[in-house]
């Protein structure tokens, strides 16, 4: 189910927050019809999804228990390598065989496997909680509110990535308790702003991506097109995952639920590694936290610095999908950042502005290649931004391109919206109401987009 779909907007979601409302006096009832609905949701479009992501959760959950009583942390270590091993049976055996093929020359058969969606996120918040508990970070908690933490269907596809201590003890909170209205109205604008920028932007760049980046596997670019390409996959994706963030924390809301932040504005980060701070916030945090730092971080020298970088990025790329494009924008990163970092310490600032540039240059290439179907058409695509295949064409979409680069910079985060900017101001509920009725008719003109990070 989409989050700006019809049966979503009009019945499913109002219907489940009136039902969460109804049984606000007992946490028990609350946490059965989020857990209900979340599997309605999870299984719209396969039901057998549902059977993995509840097994998973399941066993993860015992193999903490017995932790729990026993003390051996190898019951932990299975839980990980147990999702481990979900992750990477269903999105990267056929990658791995294949890559074995190109290496060895000897032919493989292919499993192919349907990948079941939101798996990279319900996974990492699994191994997230699993790593918590062996570092004494987290209590083995029931396992209904465990599920529910999992589960909740604001965030179960394509994040926000949550930690146990970020929602778990929210689910003991009434959700009538003081500040209900305020929680309520939030989440609403908030949801409508994605929902906005889903479906006027994001989807109306759709087919210029499709289109262009599809010709550049058959023949070459222009100047204008490869700029068209690269500029309207940059702000697709941002517009795109933003505004499926953006519905995501305003639909919990409405349940008195508050996910945590997941974007910041990146498109005006004058560097690299503020740019990291700003974009997929919560996959960033868990990289740090659960990779990068136990691989030594910055605090061993430049040498383990440089390491710890490039194996954390290569495999953010990974993480990102199956394939060596993903793995090369990951690493492409990792080098900006060790480069970004050793500039900023020979204590030489940068004109802002220059700094602006130089970082959305360099995000921009990363896009392409993150986007391009191979290296060969990715390697093409920057050649005629370079202007080595001359600089004819134009650039197309102009005014939309435009509108999305300003929305791009200009619209507030969702928690900046939140905690703000938000006023009971009239003429603000009015506006909000009337783009969420617009956007509601758009979407009934036909079959919604999918949001870009279902496949991750």
């Amino acid at each position: 189910m989409l989050f700006q779909s019809q049966i979503y907007v009009l019945a499913f979601l109002p219907l489940t927050v009136a039902l969460y409302h109804a049984t606000a006096g007992s946490a028990a009832a609350r946490q059965w019809v989020l857990i209900t609905a979340s599997l309605v949701f999870y299984g719209w479009w396969d039901p057998r999804f549902i059977i993995l992501v509840v097994s998973q959760i399941t066993a993860t959950w015992l193999l903490a228990r017995a932790y729990q009583q026993t003390g051996a942390r190898a019951w932990l270590i299975a839980g990980v390598v147990l999702n481990l091993a979900s992750l990477g049976t269903f999105k990267y055996l056929d990658f791995l065989l294949a890559s074995i093929e190109t290496a060895s020359g000897i032919s493989f058969p292919r499993a192919h496997l349907i990948l079941p969606i939101g798996i990279s996120f319900f996974s990492f918040q699994l191994i997230s909680y699993l790593v918590d508990r062996m570092r004494g970070n987290a209590p083995l908690y029931p396992f209904r509110p465990f599920a529910v933490f999992v589960l909740v269907f604001p965030h179960v596809i394509a994040g926000p990535i949550v930690r146990h201590n970020e929602l778990v003890p929210q689910f003991a909170e009434n959700p009538l308790r003081d500040g209900m209205w305020a929680r309520i109205g939030a989440g609403l604008v908030i949801f409508t702003v994605g929902f906005g920028k889903k479906v006027l932007l994001a989807d109306r760049l759709a087919p210029t991506v499709d289109q262009l980046f599809a010709q550049a596997t058959q023949r070459v670019l222009d100047f204008g097109e490869a700029w068209t390409a690269a500029l309207a996959f940059s702000f697709q994706l941002f517009l795109d995952f933003s505004a499926y963030t953006e519905m995501a924390i305003g639909s919990a809301l409405l349940f008195g639920l508050v996910l945590p932040e997941n974007f910041r504005r990146p498109y005006l980060s004058t560097d690299l590694r503020d740019f990291w701070r700003r974009w997929h916030i919560s996959l960033s945090n868990f990289l740090r936290d659960y990779l990068y730092i136990p691989l030594g971080g910055s605090r061993h020298g430049a040498a383990r610095y440089a390491l710890a970088t490039i194996i954390t990025m290569g495999l953010c790329g990974l993480w990102h999908g199956a394939g060596w494009t993903y793995v090369a924008w990951g690493l492409w990163h990792g080098v900006g950042l060790i480069v970004c970092r050793a500039w900023q310490q020979l204590s030489r600032p940068m004109p802002a502005f220059a700094g602006w540039a130089i970082t959305m240059l360099f995000v921009l290439v990363g896009w392409v290649v993150f986007r391009a179907n191979g290296f060969a058409s990715a390697g093409t695509i920057l050649a005629s931004l370079a202007g080595v295949n001359g600089f004819g064409g134009v650039l197309a979409e102009a005014k939309l391109i435009a509108i999305a680069a300003l929305a791009s910079a200009l619209i507030p985060s969702a928690h900046e919206i939140k905690d703000r900017l938000l006023r009971p101001i009239p003429v603000l509920a009015i506006g909000t109401a009337l783009l969420a009725a617009f956007c509601v008719f758009e979407v009934g003109k036909g079959a919604p987009v999918n949001f870009i990070y279902f496949q991750f």
